[in-house]
């Protein structure tokens, strides 16, 4: 498991917005597909780099050059 799905799934506040990439503490209006957990984030929320993402037909899987990778199967499992 990488760094960045490691602080993910341990619930760790992200220093970085997931879908904006601006730091933490701006307020930004979340789009309703990202409120309503559709959207796949598309920046590291550990160092705010723009993140890989590739959308199939069952998730989606996020990877930071940095920090490793993200799977929405891995999110979908946690919370259930």
């Amino acid at each position: 498991m990488g760094e960045l799905a490691a602080a993910v799934l341990a619930g760790d506040e992200p220093l970085f917005n997931p879908y904006t990439g601006q730091e933490q503490g701006l307020t930004v209006e979340p789009s309703l597909g990202t409120r309503a957990g559709y959207e796949a984030p598309r920046y590291c929320q550990i160092c705010g780099r723009k993140m890989v993402v590739c959308i199939v037909p069952h998730g989606w899987t996020a990877r930071c050059s940095r920090h490793g990778e993200l799977d929405s199967a891995c999110l979908d499992h946690w919370e259930h």
